[in-house]
């Protein structure tokens, strides 16, 4: 990896313009830090992710194309972040060219594909396996959140969603709802940590196939994750699991709106992969 940068490189993901989307810390060759050392940069960085590149395992090859990806939030190490990972495929391809890269990361090994529309590069990320579980502690989550049962969209039940990375996805039952985010930091993270979660994936219901969702992240040390590719495939999962849309389907999901950094990302369930593809541009962060 001696062609690509170690300095810590900004891009803004799910989105084609700087202000918008969720910024990532990129570092395109991580091979001379150690686990601190990734921390420490993340952590002064202040992003919801960073992103560290290093050589592939074995079992990926030398094609030049693969590499191991990981991923830390300003509190600790997550094991997989779908914002950074788009990233991270967009830079890697305005070096050397667009097309199929494979990262293989903490949850699994994840296949991207990046390619120019309009000009601008957008990245595709195939998920791991997914799976849903009954939520656990849901009242407590509610209380913590300043929701009311009455707050739910009773069409769309609680549930703890995977996809790389553990999501508990609430659904709410007006956009005011959604809109209004005050919760209690500390005890949020708290549970968070008992459930092993990423996020919570907070959402609303537009229209069938379009939905804006907001993503708390307490226990990566930030109030909220602007846009967030591993729910998004989570989400993805969950609905198709749920019945709430047919095997195959593509999504449109909206955030950021309500932190005034707007967001999109398109969600693409398959008839022949219970995988999930999330799809959304990125661009560097001048300065």
């Amino acid at each position: 990896m001696t062609d690509l940068s170690s300095e810590v490189l900004h891009y803004t993901a799910f989105a084609t313009d700087p202000v918008g989307g969720n910024p990532a810390g990129v570092v395109l060759d991580a091979s001379e830090l150690d686990d601190a050392a990734m921390l420490a940069i993340a952590a002064d960085l202040g992003y919801s992710e960073t992103a560290f590149l290093t050589a592939p395992p074995d079992s990926l090859g030398g094609s030049g194309r693969a590499f191991t990806l990981r991923y830390f939030s300003p509190k600790a190490e997550v094991p997989f972040c779908g914002h950074a990972t788009v990233a991270t495929a967009v830079a890697l391809a305005e070096r050397t060219g667009p097309g199929a890269l494979t990262f293989a990361t903490k949850s699994g090994t994840v296949p991207v594909e990046v390619a120019e529309v309009d000009g601008v590069l957008h990245a595709t990320l195939t998920s791991v396996e997914p799976y849903l579980e009954e939520a656990a502690d849901v009242a407590q989550a509610l209380d913590l959140l300043r929701w009311g049962k009455d707050d739910l969209d009773p069409a769309l039940p609680p549930r703890f969603a995977f996809a790389g990375a553990r999501h508990l996805v609430l659904a709410a039952a007006t956009r005011e709802r959604l809109a209004d985010l005050d919760y209690d930091f500390d005890r949020l993270a708290e549970y968070m940590t008992r459930h092993d979660l990423t996020t919570v994936q907070l959402v609303w219901r537009a229209s069938r196939h379009v939905f804006h969702v907001r993503d708390p992240f307490p226990v990566g040390g930030v109030v909220e994750d602007p846009a967030t590719g591993a729910a998004a495939a989570a989400f993805g999962a969950y609905l198709r699991e749920l019945g709430e849309v047919a095997s195959a389907a593509t999504l449109t999901l909206h955030q950021g709106e309500d932190m005034g950094r707007p967001g999109l990302l398109a969600v693409e369930l398959r008839d022949d992969d219970p995988r999930v593809r999330v799809t959304g541009a990125a661009v560097r962060i001048p300065g």
